[in-house]
């Protein structure tokens, strides 16, 4: 992706190495074991930020200061970020202008370790995500690392994808998508609850692919080989992958967030059509 050199958002709330980690050993976990756990509770519908609020409560009293010093390549990964937001709030400026509404840009925070949310404690390992309370993005840049080397879905447009695809939760909040299904997934047994949220899930995949055909439009910006980072990325996430990998098999009825084909196959079709109207994962 072309982004050095380009305007960087001013919405970038940057706490890095203000994060604080919960001290002493807990349940004896290290950070892949947390890491694992987090990720089979997820699969299963439950919330991490839950998760991650009882093991710190159980690993004893007293916080210390998490040390940082933040490299070249973080500081170049930072603002990276701050220039794929950007470019964000231009693209979905522009749709809604076409659909005669207002855009409001959300708030992205930058953090390590640890951070508060108004939807709860935020940790390094539960990845980026979308607080509608606050309506901000929460990443730690250590998961771009996991991507690359855990996941095998590294490159900068993979990463661009991630952050299009939590702005794609900002927008269902605007358009009032994300309040109407949240009603409607506490009103439903938690196999019906899934089901609605992989439809939540896909769509944003949808807006992300949306949000590089109109940022290729509009900026060129594009290598030839960005598309099949973000698809590939798109498709390392998916919950059966993700569930095959961590526990021998899948379970279908737990998926929150979509297979790794509909993950792929809703962002090519936002990058193709470019198209909001053709973005309705819930028919």
């Amino acid at each position: 992706m072309q982004w050095k050199g380009r305007r960087g958002s001013a919405n970038v709330d940057d706490r890095r190495g203000q994060g604080r980690v919960p001290a002493g050993k807990g349940c004896g976990l290290g950070s892949i074991g947390t890491l694992v756990v987090i990720v089979i509770f997820w699969l299963m519908g439950g919330n991490p930020l839950q998760l991650l609020g009882l093991l710190e409560n159980s690993s004893g009293s007293g916080d210390y200061a998490q040390s940082y010093t933040p490299t070249a390549e973080e500081d170049s990964l930072a603002r990276f970020v701050s220039v794929v937001l950007a470019d964000t709030e231009d693209v979905w400026d522009s749709v809604f202008k076409e659909m005669g509404r207002s855009y409001r840009k959300p708030t992205l925070v930058l953090f390590t370790g640890y951070t508060t949310s108004a939807c709860g404690s935020a940790q390094s390992s539960t990845g980026p995500f979308y607080c509608s309370a606050d309506e901000t993005i929460y990443v730690d840049l250590s998961f771009f690392n996991q991507m690359a080397t855990q996941l095998h879905a590294g490159g900068d447009f993979a990463y661009a994808y991630v952050i299009a695809h939590e702005v794609g939760h900002h927008v269902q909040k605007l358009l009032g998508t994300l309040d109407q299904v949240h009603t409607q997934m506490n009103n439903t047994n938690q196999k019906g609850a899934n089901q609605l949220s992989v439809k939540l899930e896909l769509q944003a995949d949808f807006y992300a692919g949306l949000w590089a055909n109109r940022t290729q439009s509009m900026f060129n910006s594009l290598d030839a080989d960005d598309i099949d980072e973000a698809l590939n990325a798109a498709s390392a996430i998916g919950d059966d992958r993700l569930q095959q990998e961590a526990q021998g098999y899948t379970v279908p009825d737990s998926f929150t967030h979509g297979t790794s084909k509909q993950r792929h196959d809703w962002f090519y079709k936002g990058y193709r059509t470019g198209d909001i109207n053709q973005g309705n994962t819930f028919r």
